[in-house]
C-alpha cells in the first residue's frame, strides 16, 4: 500500500512524500481500516517538524485522525464488521491507504454524519469539550480565550454556548472578528490596534472571566490573565506564537491564580469511562443538531499531501484541510 511518510523533521510542505509500505495485518483485539478521509491538525505538522511531544522515530509515518471502513478483522474482535464505518482520534500513522488500530479505540460512526464531518469528529471537538468540561465553569460564567478563529477556539466557543456559557475571544486580526461574526459567534476583539482592553471591558460589563485558555504563548498569555478575575485558572493549551509565557507576578499572586496545562492526549487518555461516554454523547448531539460544526476549507487528494499541508498553514481558513485516501 501507499503511505505519507517523511525521512526528517521540516516542515511537512517540504519533506512529505508518497512512499511503498507492507499492508498491515490486524493482529488480536486489532482492525484493518481503509482510509477515506483524514484533517491535518496543527499537532501533525508540529509532529513532522519535530516540534512536538511526541517524536516518533524516522522515516516516520503521520497523521492521527481519520474515517474509513473496515477491512479486516484480528482475533477477537466482536463489536465490529468487515465494512462498518468508523473514526478514530488518536491512531498514529492513518495517512495511508490502510492503518492497523485497536477495535476498543474506533468509534462507529452514524449514518447521519457525513465523512466530511466524520473525519474530525475526535481530535478537536472532543479535545475542546474535555477542555471546556475542565475549566469547572457553569451557565453564566464567563471565560477567555486567544485564537478564537482557530478550530479549538471556534469548537469551545460553540460547545461553551451550548452549555450556557459566555466566551470573550481574542484575535490577533481585525478581520478575525468579521470572520467569526459570519458564523454566529460574537464577543470576539482583535488585539491588532489600540483600545482593546477597553472593548474587551465593554463587552464583559464589569464581569471577570473565571478561567483563560491559551493557545499562543508569550505576552499573549499575560494578556489573559490581566482578564481573570480573582481565583482564577489560566489553561496552557498551545504556543503557536512563543514556547515561554510572560506573565506578570502581580498579576499571579494578586489574583491568587492558578496556571496549569492541557495535552488532550494524555487527558483523554486519563479519563474514567462513564466522563468520556458523556462528553462523546453530548458531543455527537451537539453536531446532529447543529449547534457545533465542522466545516471543510478544503479536500485534496494524499498524493498532493505538500500542497494540502501549505493550505493548512494559511490564516482566514474556514475551516480544516482534509487528505482523500
Amino acid at each position: 500500500m501507499r503511505a505519507l511518510t517523511h525521512p526528517t523533521f521540516a516542515d511537512a510542505a517540504e519533506v512529505l512524500e508518497v512512499t511503498e509500505v507492507p499492508l498491515p495485518t490486524p493482529g488480536p483485539g486489532e482492525v484493518r481500516v481503509r482510509t477515506v478521509l483524514s484533517p491535518i491538525h496543527n499537532h501533525d505538522l508540529w509532529t513532522i517538524r519535530g516540534t512536538y511531544g511526541f517524536k516518533p522515530e524516522l522515516p516516520a509515518r503521520s497523521g492521527t485522525e481519520a474515517v474509513g471502513v473496515v477491512d479486516a478483522l484480528g482475533d477477537g474482535v466482536e463489536n465490529l464488521t468487515v465494512g462498518q464505518r468508523v473514526a478514530t482520534g488518536g491512531t498514529f500513522g492513518v495517512w495511508a491507504e490502510f492503518f492497523v488500530a485497536p477495535a476498543a479505540g474506533l468509534v462507529p460512526v452514524p449514518d447521519g454524519i457525513s465523512d466530511e464531518t466524520a473525519a474530525q469528529l475526535i481530535s478537536m471537538p472532543f479535545s475542546a469539550l474535555s477542555l471546556l468540561d475542565s475549566l469547572d465553569v457553569s451557565a453564566g460564567d464567563w471565560i477567555v480565550q486567544n485564537t478564537a478563529n482557530g478550530a479549538v477556539g471556534r469548537l469551545v466557543a460553540q460547545f461553551a454556548a451550548a452549555r450556557g456559557i459566555r466566551v470573550l475571544g481574542l484575535v490577533r486580526r481585525d478581520a478575525g472578528v468579521d470572520e467569526l461574526a459570519a458564523i454566529g459567534i460574537r464577543d470576539v476583539v482583535s488585539t491588532e490596534s489600540d483600545g482593546w482592553r477597553e472593548r474587551a471591558a465593554a463587552i464583559l460589563e464589569g464581569s471577570e472571566p473565571r478561567a483563560a485558555v491559551d493557545s499562543v504563548g508569550g505576552k499573549a498569555a499575560g494578556d489573559l490573565l490581566s482578564l481573570l478575575g480573582v481565583g482564577g485558572t489560566l489553561v496552557s493549551f498551545g504556543a503557536m506564537g512563543s514556547g515561554n509565557l510572560e506573565i506578570s507576578s502581580g498579576d499571579l499572586i494578586f489574583k491568587q491564580a492558578t496556571v496549569k496545562g492541557f495535552w488532550g492526549s494524555v487527558v483523554s487518555r486519563e479519563m474514567d469511562a462513564a466522563k468520556r461516554g458523556a462528553l462523546f454523547g453530548e458531543l455527537l448531539q451537539r453536531i446532529g443538531s447543529g449547534e457545533v460544526s465542522l466545516p471543510v476549507e478544503a479536500i485534496f487528494p494524499f498524493e498532493q499531501a505538500r500542497e494540502a499541508a501549505a493550505a493548512s498553514a494559511q490564516p482566514g481558513r474556514d475551516g480544516k484541510i482534509l487528505l482523500r485516501f
